[in-house]
C-alpha cells in the first residue's frame, strides 16, 4: 500500500502539491483520492499520463508535464513558470530544472489536441458557471434528502449513477474555468500595474473584492459570526450559508461545520473572548484602495481610465471564482453524505473511506470482496498521517519514510540527486508579495485552525497553509505568513481585503519560525526578517 500511494517512483519527474495544499492539507483516505480522480480523469494533457499523482498520501501536479509542451512550442522554463504563477506558487531556484518528458513528435501533436479540448470544456464550464452557482445549494438539499430516503444499496448505487455523477462532473469545469478566468485575467493585469504605480499600489488596485451588496465569500464565514453575535442572523441562516465550509473541505472522511453540533457554539466563544471589527477592517482598507486610485488618476489619468474597467473585471472574476469554490465544497459534502450512507446501509460505517469509489459502488451492488484491503489500507494511512508534511516540490524518487528520518532532511523543496533544499538566507525568508504594509510582532505557528484559540491579538499568523477554516484567525493577526501560497491564494486575498501585511509561498516558514520569534514582515516586497530569536 505505501508503494501504490507514492507516484514519485513512476519517473524523473517535478512534482508540486502546492496548488493543491489550499484544498487537500492533510494526508488522504482512499475515498478521498478515488473522488479526485474520478472528478479529474479526463483533464489528461499528455496521452496516457495522469497530470497529478500521489506522494505520500497527498496529491501532486506534475509539473514536467507542462513543461514538457511549453518545450514543444519552442518555449523556456521561464516562460512556464510565468504563466503557471497562480498554479505553482512557490519560486524555483535558478538550479533546479523541470524534466523533460520523451515523447513522440505525433504524441506532441495530440497533446495539443487534448490542450485545446481542455481549454475548449473550462469556458463551457464559464458559460454556465452562472446556472451552477445559483443552483448549488437547491441541488446539495434535494440530493442530501434523496441520500438519506434510500434504504436499498442498489437504490442508492443509482441514484450515483442518474443524479450525482454529472453534476459533479460538470461542476468541475466549472470550478476549473473559473480558477483560469481570474487568474490569468487578474495576474496580467497586476504585472501591468506594478510597473506603473509599484507593487504596493498595484498589491491594493487588485484588492477591494467585497462590496456592498457582496461580501467575498472567504470573508463571509467570520462576517456572518459578527452578524449572529449581534442577532442580525439566526444559527439557521449561519449554517445554510456556511455550515458548509471549513478545514479539510476536500477531504471526505472529515465533518463538516454543520455536522458538529459544538461548532458553532465554539466559534461564537472565540468571537466573544477576542471581538474583532471586520467591518472596520474592511473599510479602512477599502479607503486605502481609494487613495492608491487617486495616486494613479494623479500620475497617469489616461492609463487610469484605461484601467478603471479591468480592475472592476478582474474584482468580479475573483468573486465568480470564490463563488465556484463554495458550490464545489457542497458538492462534495454531498458525495460524503452518499458514502456516509452507503456505510450504514452496509454495516461498513466509516470504514467506507477507506475504499475507492469505484470498490464504493461495487460493494453497493453486493461485491464483498472489496472491503479485503481495507486493514492494510488503515495501517498506511495512520503511517503517512504519523510523518511530517512532504516538500512542496519534489524532483525524482522519494521515500517518505527515509527523508522523515533525515535530521536534515529539506521542508521546501526535495531534489532526489541531492536529497535537500534550497540554502537559506541568514535572518531572511523570502516568498512572494501576498499583502503590501510592513509590520513588526511576534510569531505564533500554528499547525491548524483549530488550535487558533492560541494566537493573540497582534502576533503574527505564521501557517503552512490557509482556507477558509483559518479565516477566523485573520482579523486577530498583525500579519500572516505561509508556506504555500501566490498573489491569488487565500492567504493573499483574504490578508488584502483586511489589510493585513502577508508574505505567502515562502516554503520553509514553518521549519525556519519558532513562535516567540520577533520578525519584520514586509508584504509589498515578499520578505520576512527575522530580527529576534
Amino acid at each position: 500500500m505505501m508503494d501504490e500511494w507514492n507516484d514519485s517512483l513512476t519517473g524523473d519527474y517535478l512534482w508540486s502539491n502546492v496548488n493543491f495544499g489550499e484544498a487537500v492539507t492533510e494526508v488522504m483516505t482512499p475515498l478521498t483520492w478515488s473522488v479526485i480522480q474520478f472528478t479529474l480523469d479526463d483533464w489528461i494533457f499528455l496521452p496516457g499520463m495522469p497530470t497529478f499523482g500521489v506522494i505520500a498520501g497527498r496529491p501532486y501536479l506534475n509539473i514536467s508535464i507542462f513543461m514538457t509542451l511549453f518545450k514543444g512550442m519552442g518555449r523556456s522554463q521561464q516562460d512556464l513558470l510565468d504563466y503557471m504563477e497562480s498554479t505553482l506558487y512557490l519560486r524555483l531556484p535558478d538550479e533546479v530544472k523541470i524534466p523533460i518528458i520523451p515523447i513522440s513528435p505525433g504524441a506532441l501533436i495530440h497533446s495539443f489536441g487534448l490542450s485545446g479540448r481542455i481549454r475548449w470544456q473550462q469556458r463551457w464550464g464559464i458559460q454556465h458557471l452562472g446556472a451552477y452557482i445559483a443552483t448549488s445549494e437547491t441541488w446539495f438539499e434535494h440530493i442530501r434528502q434523496a441520500i438519506q430516503s434510500q434504504t436499498n444499496p442498489v437504490e442508492l448505487n443509482r441514484l450515483w449513477h442518474a443524479h450525482m455523477k454529472r453534476h459533479i462532473k460538470n461542476g468541475r469545469w466549472s470550478v476549473l474555468g473559473s480558477a483560469t478566468y481570474s487568474a490569468d485575467y487578474t495576474l496580467k493585469l497586476r504585472r501591468q500595474l506594478e510597473a506603473l504605480v509599484g507593487p504596493q499600489d498595484a498589491n491594493l488596485l487588485i484588492a477591494n473584492l467585497s462590496q456592498e451588496d457582496a461580501i467575498l465569500e472567504s470573508l463571509g464565514p467570520i462576517v456572518g459570526i459578527t452578524k449572529l453575535a449581534q442577532g442580525e442572523i439566526s444559527r439557521e441562516e449561519y449554517l445554510a450559508a456556511y455550515g458548509h465550509r471549513g478545514p479539510d473541505e476536500f477531504e471526505l472522511a472529515r465533518p463538516r461545520p454543520a455536522e458538529d453540533p459544538t461548532w458553532l457554539d465554539q466559534q461564537l466563544q472565540n468571537f466573544a473572548r477576542t471581538p474583532v471589527d471586520v467591518a472596520g477592517m474592511i473599510t479602512r482598507q477599502k479607503q486605502a484602495y481609494q487613495e492608491a486610485w487617486g495616486r494613479l488618476q494623479a500620475r497617469d489619468p489616461r492609463a487610469a481610465r484605461r484601467f478603471e474597467p479591468r480592475i472592476v473585471e478582474s474584482a468580479h472574476r475573483a468573486c465568480l471564482r470564490e463563488l465556484a469554490r463554495s458550490a464545489y465544497v457542497r458538492d462534495r459534502w454531498a458525495i460524503r453524505l452518499f458514502a456516509l450512507r452507503a456505510g450504514e446501509i452496509t454495516g461498513l460505517g466509516d470504514q467506507v473511506f477507506f475504499l475507492r469509489l469505484e470498490e464504493l459502488l461495487s460493494l453497493l451492488n453486493g461485491e464483498q470482496a472489496v472491503v479485503a484491503n481495507i486493514p492494510e489500507r488503515v495501517d498506511a494511512y495512520q503511517q503517512y498521517k504519523a510523518l511530517p508534511a512532504p516538500p512542496a516540490v519534489i524532483r525524482g524518487m522519494f521515500d517518505a519514510v527515509a527523508w522523515a528520518n533525515d535530521p536534515n532532511r529539506a521542508s521546501d523543496i526535495y531534489l532526489a540527486q541531492q536529497g535537500t533544499g534550497t540554502s537559506p538566507v541568514a535572518n531572511q525568508i523570502c516568498g512572494s508579495p501576498g499583502s503590501a504594509g510592513v509590520v513588526e510582532g511576534l510569531v505564533r505557528v500554528i499547525e491548524r485552525p483549530e488550535y487558533g484559540g492560541q494566537l493573540q491579538p497582534g502576533e503574527i499568523l505564521v501557517a503552512s497553509q490557509t482556507d477558509i477554516a483559518w479565516t477566523m484567525l485573520f482579523p486577530r493577526a498583525a500579519a500572516v505568513i505561509t508556506d504555500i501560497g501566490a498573489p491569488l491564494s487565500h492567504a493573499a486575498i483574504v490578508a488584502r481585503e483586511l489589510g493585513i501585511p502577508a508574505v505567502v509561498g515562502c516554503g520553509n516558514a514553518t521549519t525556519r519560525l519558532r513562535t516567540g520569534d520577533r520578525v519584520r514582515v514586509d508584504g509589498g516586497r515578499g520578505v520576512v526578517e527575522i530580527l529576534e530569536r
